[in-house]
């Protein structure tokens, strides 16, 4: 929960550390709609790497 009161997630790498955050949602159902999509696109996402820039 955001200070504001609003539901949001992280997402997390493997080594514990945050990557990404998502926007605020208006309530826990949307924000676990957002998280189930995430999950089910993040398969077919495009990696990019700009550690080298």
């Amino acid at each position: 929960m955001a200070a504001n009161g609003k539901p949001f997630f992280n997402l997390m790498a493997t080594n514990g550390q945050v990557i990404g955050s998502s926007q605020m949602y208006a309530n826990e159902i949307n924000m676990n709609n957002g998280i189930a999509s995430v999950m089910n696109n993040a398969a077919n996402a495009q990696i990019v790497d700009l550690s080298e820039e």
